[in-house]
């Protein structure tokens, strides 16, 4: 007897269709995997044996031939474990097939029957919503995440034993989801807690309300690790559609938290500098998402960024230009999303000192200069804020007088990208100023014409490239929308300017804010 089960598999970030097909003829007992199982599919005959047995089911004799459609496409993963199972019961007749018509299955099985989580149950969430009237039946543990889906119905039995008992009653019993999560942690670190350094804070509330890059440059202690961890709590919230796209990410690299996947937070990742350019991009076979792509629509800060390897650092020039990243493999080429706004981090000079009037820098002029090469021109010009941070005096530590709370900063930053979101509504893949092309900056730019005659004389000056010409322009728009002001003016561009190095080949790492 022949059964075929739907079920389901990941490439990139999406899911495709894929049809269990099982056949139980009479002959020498042999099971036999085809259409491309990786090692982890092929092991399954050990789980789903086992699973059968310890749920009470009888595994007759047979030879077992179970094909996974298309066959031309490699199969990775657990997830199989569970349609595999109902097709032999299927085949065997343990089970009838009509109930399995209009349902989707998903899941691993475990030696004693029970359902375990698998990567990937949003994209295939989002796959099995294509299917009108069909049921996604996949483990407990996978239900929230699959549930931000609410077009799917789901079922979630705990184990096998209880699926064929519903299957049989031909009552699938629905899935409860739990309630969203908040947005913005109550616990989570707060801009009050900074001592000092007001222009390093003014540059992060800029970055956050346009998504625009920044680097920190100071010596150690000044707070630039600090700051950056507190950039989360100004960011605003994902909208929904955001949000679902973020949690596919995240679900197929296994990082989804079961008990929050309702979470609206933009994500925020700082890999290590040992990271490799495959950690940081993406890669692998199958090729899994990276840092810059976890860190979609988030920030992604990079501590100690001239520590990071040159080519690892470079690698990130094509995903801040086109927000995604394209990986190509013999079988077949992935692309990720990979809108992310990145924040460095960085010491002046090897010993950290230069630019530090209480302590004396030990480096020679030689090695501050190799030093501050390793960020390329191509990558520092990529980079719309820079600011300088100078080291913290004890009277400011010790002042009992608290700096802006960031609910308060994060008014200002979610009311700027209200502003952006209107005006970009009509452009593709584009929600704030930094991603605005620049044929949108024509329309919507607006400078004041002494702010325009400034910003002709300071491309000469300070020699602007085309993309730090139209960055300017992108900063200064952000910091007016900041002040709710309609048309750029002098003062917006001044400030602009001041976050742009003078060359980007010689910037005075050691000038204090």
């Amino acid at each position: 007897m022949l059964a075929a089960i739907l079920s389901a598999a990941i490439l990139g970030i999406e899911a495709y269709d894929v049809t269990v097909e099982v056949d139980a003829a009479r002959g020498l007992p042999a099971w036999t995997i085809v259409g491309l199982p990786a090692g982890a599919v092929k092991e399954s005959r050990e789980r789903v044996g086992a699973a059968l047995v310890n749920s009470g089911f009888a595994l007759p004799p047979r030879r077992v031939t179970i094909n996974l459609a298309p066959a031309d496409v490699k199969k990775e993963g657990t997830a199989f474990d569970l349609p595999i199972a109902l097709g032999i019961l299927v085949a065997t007749g343990q089970l009838a097939p009509d109930p399995l018509a209009a349902i989707i299955a998903v899941g691993e099985l475990g030696l004693d029957g029970s359902l375990r989580p698998v990567r990937g149950a949003l994209p295939i969430a989002r796959r099995a919503a294509q299917r009108p009237h069909a049921t996604l039946v996949l483990p407990p543990g996978n239900v929230a995440e699959a549930a931000l889906v609410s077009a799917v119905p789901l079922c979630t039995p705990p184990n096998l034993t209880a699926l064929i008992a519903a299957l049989h009653q031909r009552r699938l019993v629905p899935a409860e989801v739990a309630p969203a999560a908040s947005a913005h942690d109550p616990q989570a670190p707060d801009f009050a807690d900074v001592a000092g350094q007001e222009t390093a804070k003014r540059a992060l509330e800029i970055a956050a309300a346009g998504g625009h890059n920044a680097l920190m440059v100071g010596p150690p202690g000044a707070g630039k690790t600090m700051l950056a961890r507190r950039l989360p709590g100004i960011l605003p919230a994902l909208e929904e559609s955001e949000a679902l796209e973020v949690a596919a990410i995240q679900s197929v690299a296994g990082l989804i938290d079961p008990h929050r996947p309702r979470n609206s937070a933009r994500p925020f990742r700082a890999p290590h500098h040992t990271i490799s350019d495959a950690g940081l991009i993406g890669g692998g076979n199958p090729p899994r998402p990276g840092e810059v792509s976890l860190a979609h629509l988030g920030v992604l800060f990079l501590d100690e960024l001239l520590e990071f390897r040159r080519h690892v650092m470079e690698s990130l020039r094509q995903p801040m230009e086109d927000g995604r990243v394209i990986i190509a493999r013999a079988a077949h080429t992935v692309a990720f999303p990979a809108r992310f706004t990145l924040i460095g981090a960085m010491n002046p000079c090897p010993c950290g000192n230069a630019g530090d009037t209480t302590r004396r820098c030990s480096c020679a002029a030689g090695d501050i200069v190799r030093y501050r090469a390793r960020l390329s021109g191509p990558m520092t010009d990529r980079i719309d804020l820079h600011v300088h941070l100078g080291p913290v005096g004890l009277r400011t530590l010790m002042s009992p007088r608290r700096g802006e709370a960031s609910v308060a900063i994060r008014g200002r930053v979610e009311a700027a990208r209200a502003r952006q979101r209107a005006r970009y509504r009509s452009t593709p893949n584009c929600s704030c100023n930094a991603q605005a092309p620049p044929s949108r900056l024509d329309v919507h730019a607006d400078l004041a014409p002494d702010a325009r005659t400034m910003l002709d004389r300071a491309a000469d000056r300070v020699t602007l490239t085309a993309r730090g010409y139209h960055r300017v322009i992108k900063v200064a728009r952000t910091i007016a929308d900041l002040d709710g002001e309609t048309v750029i003016g002098l003062p917006h561009l001044a400030e602009a300017l001041r976050y742009r190095p003078a060359d980007p080949a010689t910037d005075d790492a050691t000038a204090p804010a």
